[in-house]
This record gives C-alpha cells, structure tokens and sequence, in this order.
C-alpha cells in the first residue's frame, strides 16, 4: 500500500488487488451505474481484473491513476479520486466516486481538492479536465466548487452519450 496524501480525515492511497471486494461493491453502486457506467464486474475475479488493467497499469504509465480514499481514523475505503489519462481529453481528467453511506458528507470535495493540490505541486500538472453526464448535479456542483469551469457538450463516441466538459487550469 502506497499512500500518496492525507488530508484531516482522509489517506489517498494506491490501489492493489487486495481492494478487490472493496471495488467490486463501488462498481456495483447504484451511483456508480448511474453516472459512470456498468463496467460488467460480476465476480471479485473480475475486480481484481478491473484494478490490474486500470489503476495499475496507469500507475506504471503515468505515475497517477485513481486512489482508494481511506477514512484516517478506522482505514475503511469509501471511495476513489485521483487522475486518468484520457487519449480523447487534452488534460488529465480527475475523477472520484464514493459509496452511498459516505456521499453527502464533504469527503469527494476534500479528497480532489487535495488530489488536485497534489497533482500541482509533485506531479507538474497545471491543467485538469472533468466529465460528467448533464444531470449529475452533485458533480457538477463540486467541480464547480472546485473552480472548474463549464467547457462544452460532447457525444462520448463509444456510447453516444451526451458529457459535459469541465477545465480547470492554473
């Protein structure tokens, strides 16, 4: 386990296989299906998959990937934040996404704001980006709270869906 920061009540920290389970139920969240996707994870074997193809094949490439949010004072994971590398986005895009019990309690704002402070100060990156579909209010209103800026409307080609694009820069 590889802690990349920590804020008052949080650890931002690698993940690795043994957050499979972990995984498995935040991929399977009804606000995870809703706004991000059905990434098909039926099994913790499947997780596990998820996690060696994504977080840690973008760790190795990129030195950055999505984190486990940890809660500091219990270690439970509640959720993810950290940076994707998007071949159809110009910037990085900082992504995050809590369990239902933890949502509503500022822990998405503390962990991108810290994430993004982060990104700024040891890994050089001075411009984000962000998508979320046009009725994710919540992210919306965060990323905005963020400083992010409304940037356009896009079909995601894959999914003819509709994004919305969010940038943020120095």
């Amino acid at each position: 386990m590889k802690k990349i920061l920590e804020t008052e009540r949080l650890i931002l920290r690698e993940l690795n296989i043994q957050d499979a389970e972990f995984m498995f139920q935040l991929l399977n969240s009804p606000g995870w299906i809703k706004y991000i996707g059905n990434r098909n994870i039926k099994s913790i074997k499947d997780a596990e998959d998820y996690i060696a193809k994504g977080p840690l094949v973008s760790y190795a490439a990129n030195g950055f990937g999505l984190y486990a949010i940890e809660l500091k004072e219990s270690k439970i994971s509640i959720g993810v934040c950290g940076l994707l590398k998007r071949d159809y986005l110009e910037f990085v895009d900082i992504g995050f996404a809590l369990l239902t019990d933890y949502e509503a309690k500022g822990y998405a704002y503390e962990a991108a704001h810290a994430c993004i402070n982060y990104s700024k100060e040891k890994l050089n990156i001075s411009s984000f980006a962000a998508i979320t579909l046009p009725t994710n209010n919540r992210s919306i209103q965060l990323l905005l709270r963020l400083g992010f800026l409304f940037n356009k409307n896009f079909i995601f080609e894959s999914t003819n869906e509709e994004l919305q694009l969010y940038l943020q820069s120095l």
